[in-house]
Parts: C-alpha cells; structure tokens; sequence
C-alpha cells in the first residue's frame, strides 16, 4: 500500500483516462500516514465546501504528537466539538495509564489489535470510509503516523417528535405515528414487536445520497419464496437514489402501470406490527416518514386498524359501508350519465320528472356535464393539498360551494349533478387508504366514456375488465385478489364480514402450522 502521492501523475500528462481514474481511486482508499497527506486529499474531495472544519491538535508529552478533527460543522453536535481534544484520553484504558505518558506506538498498537473503547467509536481502514462517515454526520480523527482513522457518532441533525399520525387518524386505538427518522421507527417496531425472530436487513443506496434503506420481516411467518422475490427485486436499488420510500414500490410492482397499488403504506407501529405477523415485508428509508408494506392485497385497503381496535359488530358495519363506499366513488357518475342518456325508463318517474326539471335549461349533455364537474372538483381537491394547512380546508369547502351554486344558478350544471359529484367525493374521502382512491379517481373517467357512449353495457364491460385484471394481478408473486381469487373460503372471515377478534388466527406460529397442513382451524 502507497503511502505517499508524490508519484501521482499530474492531470496535464498525456495518459488514458483509465488510467488515471484507476490511479485516482487507489489513492482515495489510502489513509496516509503523513497527516498533511490526508488533509490535502480531504481539501480537494471537499472543495468549496464551507461547513467543513478540518481541525488539526497536539496531545502526548509535550504536545509532541499531532492529530486532525474533520467533521461538518452543520451536523455535529456542539459538545463534541468542543470535547475533541478530550477524544484521545476516551480512548486509552486505564492500563496504559494517563494521556500524557502513553507513547503515539502503544496507542496505535491497542487500537489496531483490540479496537476501541469508545461507546461509539468505529475504526476506519480506508479514506473512502472515512469520507463516507464525514458526509453521515460523524466525527473523523486521524492520526499522523498511523494509516487509521477513528470515527464519532456525533449526527445532530434536527428531527420531528413522534405525533398523532397525520393520514390515519383514530378513535380508538395507539397515537403515535412514525416520523423521518430510521432508528427511531425500528426502536417503535421493536417495541411492540419483542421478539428475536424480527429480522432486519440494512443497506445503503445511492452513490450520492447514500441514504440508509431497510427492510424487515418475522422469520416463520413470512412466505419464503416471497421474501426470496422481494429480494431479487431489490437487490439492484443499490445504485439507485432512494429519496423516499415510496420509490421503492416501481421496484417490486409487478405491473408498473396498473391504476391499482401493489404495496401499502402507513405511519402507524401498530399496522406494521399486525402486518409482520400476517407474513408481509415492510420497507423503511432515513428521512421517509412512511413505512411500506408488501405484497399488497386489494382486500386490505379497505381495512383500517380501528377495526380490530372496536367491537366486532360495529367494524362489520363499518366493512360493509366502505365496500359500499368503494362501488360508489368508482361507479356512481357513469351510472347516473347511463342512466340518464340510455335507460331513462329505469328511473322511477317522479323521480324522472324532478332530474329533468332541473336539467330544463342546461346547454350540455350530462356526460359533458359530468365531467365538467368532476374536472372542478379534481382541482378544488388538489388545491386544498398544494395550499398552506391554514387555508387549505377554507379554500377547498368554500370553492365548492362556490363553484356549484354559481354552475347551477348559470345553468351549466344541474343540481342532481352536483349531489352526484359530491357524493362520489366523499366516498373516496371513506376509503382509509389515499393510494385505492387515487386508482378509483384513475378509472372513473373511462367508465364514464363507456357509460355515455356504451350505457349500461359499456359500465358492465369496463367492471369486467377491472375485475379480470384484478384477478390476474399479483404481488411479488401472491394473488392480488386473493382470498376472492382464487377463492379461500377460510379467509373471507376477515375480508367483507369479520368474525370475532379471539376466531381471528393472529399467531405467525399457527399460520406456518396452518400453510404446512399440520394446524387445525
């Protein structure tokens, strides 16, 4: 191993490319012993970088021996900044005896032979680590004289305190949701979940951002040759940049542009520990306060935690009417434009006589109308995200009422109209998962171009191959629609209608016992 770059040849010399990168990373794996090699290596690396501090120090008999404090000032804590000079004598025992008398060589030797005693302290062999631990927040030393460096935990980095969740509120039930930070969302899993059959795996992806992505799973409940799949899908996101977890869904989807999702998400601990033991995988990056749950199941987006947290004739009702909710953000604008253009006769007369009374005067027909509003209501619903928290509800409920009182009083759209749009809204609102009604919002516009120009026939073609899609659809392998499709009778009892919590199987044990035909229901 070179430890000088006198050699190093100069950047004007008539050499290959590769060459001179093959030569560049030889050297940026080098830790020199000559302490001034380092710093010049780790000025050019770090050049107009303003935030870095390269503090150089003495210490030994007579402040003899010299070392060198590299770490970003915008992410080191303050009392490590001013404890540096105290590093060296955190890190010699007390076999040695004091800081003073112990010799740059018996120093080294303990450190290379038997680590460090330093609580959070990792010893570094290579200038690439070191530049590594310098960008995740640590505190870097290095020694003149010793090809090694020594590197602090000392990440200050502002973080959000754990809170209500935000996208899945509750009555009933835990309040604490998971925030951006990775080790404090493994800390609450782990909480919850004590056992030493929750396996974690960590990585780190990106060259660039090299963020920390880790995935989780408990051994004897999750499907083996999901796992092995899951696996496979990820095992090239290394070179990718992860900026939320969310990225990672393309990577094991199976059917990128499929409206429906393929894999959940939640901020919630106690889903992503109900989801460990029903067998499923979940995903989590640093700085992505949402953890990913997979493989998806169609079925599952239409539960909510609270149901298992209230009693079990109410989370019945509650199942019931968001599958009701379901059919009526998907199909309800496209039934009322058939019904209205094709199959009058089917509307009761009364009720016939009012939906024309209001329509008297309108210049559109009523699939022209109803796309007119559900476009409004579209913007009002993406408006109230974009905008400030404060003034996002005012905007969105005010220009609703706005915009539909001024379309009915200038006679673009109907009243019945409306009340059609309206309710369609707030049944995707019913549904507990944002990602479902995002794919109901997707497909009810072509079910609305199949009802106006097909009736009732094009709706019931667009359903079927929906529904044929779903059927075909899988999730790292397993059924998207399953327990429908292919039918298992066993476990409807927890899908449409739910049966009492203590007949629920919620042990990862008697689920394996059950997949390997030993259990008894």
């Amino acid at each position: 191993m070179r430890n000088t770059r006198h050699n190093r040849p100069d950047s004007s010399a008539s050499h290959s490319s590769d060459n001179t990168h093959t030569a560049q990373n030889d050297h940026c794996s080098v830790i020199f012993k000559q302490l001034e090699l380092n710093r010049s290596e780790l000025e050019q690396q770090f050049a107009d970088c303003a935030d870095l501090v390269m503090a150089c120090w003495s210490y030994g008999p007579g402040m003899a021996y010299h070392a060198m404090s590299v770490y970003f000032d915008t992410m080191v804590e303050r009392q490590h900044r001013d404890e540096m000079k105290q590093t060296l004598q955190d890190l010699v025992p007390h076999q040695l005896g004091a800081a003073s008398t112990v010799l740059p060589e018996q120093l080294f030797r303990f450190l290379g032979n038997h680590g460090v005693t330093s609580k959070h302290a990792i010893l570094l062999h290579s200038l690439e680590e070191a530049v590594q631990h310098i960008t995740q927040g640590s505190l870097v030393i290095f020694f003149d004289g010793w090809q090694h460096a020594i590197s602090y935990q000392a990440s200050d980095m502002m973080k959000r305190q754990t809170s209500e969740p935000i996208t899945e509120p509750v009555v009933q039930g835990p309040h604490d949701s998971t925030i951006e930070d990775l080790q404090t969302n493994i800390g609450m899993i782990r909480n919850l979940l004590r056992s030493p059959r929750l396996k974690l795996v960590t990585m780190t992806v990106g060259a660039e951002s090299r963020r920390l992505l880790a995935y989780a799973y408990l051994e004897g409940a999750v499907n083996p040759e999901v796992l092995s799949k899951f696996q496979a899908c990820i095992q090239d996101v290394e070179q990718e940049e992860i900026m939320e977890i969310s990225y990672l869904e393309e990577w094991i989807s199976e059917s990128v542009y499929s409206p429906f999702p393929q894999a959940r998400y939640t901020e919630r601990p106690d889903t992503v520990v109900a989801s460990l033991l029903d067998g499923k995988i979940i995903a989590l990056a640093n700085g992505s306060p949402t953890v990913l749950i997979c493989p998806g199941n169609f079925f599952e987006f239409l539960t909510s935690s609270e149901d298992y947290y209230q009693r079990t004739l109410f989370s019945l009702l509650i199942r019931i009417l968001r599958i009701g909710a379901f059919f009526i953000a998907l199909m309800l604008p496209s039934t009322y434009v058939a019904l209205s253009t094709f199959h009058s006769e089917l509307i009761p007369t009364v009720l016939l006589l009012a939906i024309l009374d209001t329509r008297e005067g309108i210049p559109f027909p009523a699939f022209i109308e109803a796309l007119m509003m559900e476009i409004f209501f579209e913007l009002l619903r993406e408006a109230g995200i974009r905008l400030p928290r404060p003034i996002g509800s005012a905007v969105s409920i005010v220009g609703a009422l706005v915009i539909g009182q001024a379309a009915i009083q200038a006679k673009i759209a109907s009243p019945v109209m409306v009340i059609v749009v309206a309710l369609t809204g707030i049944a995707s609102f019913a549904l507990p998962q944002y990602s479902m009604a995002i794919a109901l919002r997707i497909l009810r516009f072509p079910l609305m171009v199949l009802g106006a120009t097909l009736g009732g026939l094009g709706i019931m073609i667009g359903f079927l191959l929906a529904l044929l899609h779903l059927c075909t659809l899988r999730s790292l392998g397993q059924p998207y629609f399953a327990p429908t499709a292919p039918l298992d009778i066993r476990q409807l009892r927890d899908i449409a209608i739910m049966i009492p919590r203590k007949l629920l199987m919620r042990s990862p044990r008697n689920r394996h016992l059950h997949r390997t035909g030993r259990g008894t229901q």
